[in-house]
């Protein structure tokens, strides 16, 4: 049965969390951050991305509050702002790759 609360928090969930990991490259920033926090320069070092493109994935992480930042002096840091984010992708990579597994012996049968 689908209460209004459970209809309120999925539509929040898709709202929030779900249209901020709709990008990979987002999603490779929340993997970054899982190591340690990392400033825009880094990040976008890392990832082989530019800077600009960088700034916008992490604004939208920050905005859906994803990530939240730190300034020491001039620098700001990017932080994960919750670890459960990384199990929950790490969670629905697992299923991914099981359905992916499946297929395959579908297909190879």
């Amino acid at each position: 049965m689908v209460t209004p609360t459970l209809q309120q928090e999925i539509t929040q969930l898709e709202a929030n969390f779900c249209a901020a990991l709709s990008d990979p490259n987002r999603l490779l920033i929340l993997y970054a951050l899982n190591d340690g926090p990392r400033n825009v320069t880094e990040l976008a070092t890392e990832l082989g991305l530019n800077q600009p493109t960088t700034s916008r994935h992490l604004k939208v992480l920050r905005e859906r509050g994803l990530v939240y930042t730190v300034r020491a002096g001039t620098v700001i840091t990017y932080h994960l702002s919750d670890p459960r984010l990384i199990q929950a992708l790490d969670l629905l990579r697992n299923v991914m790759r099981e359905r992916l597994a499946h297929q395959a012996n579908l297909i190879n049968n």
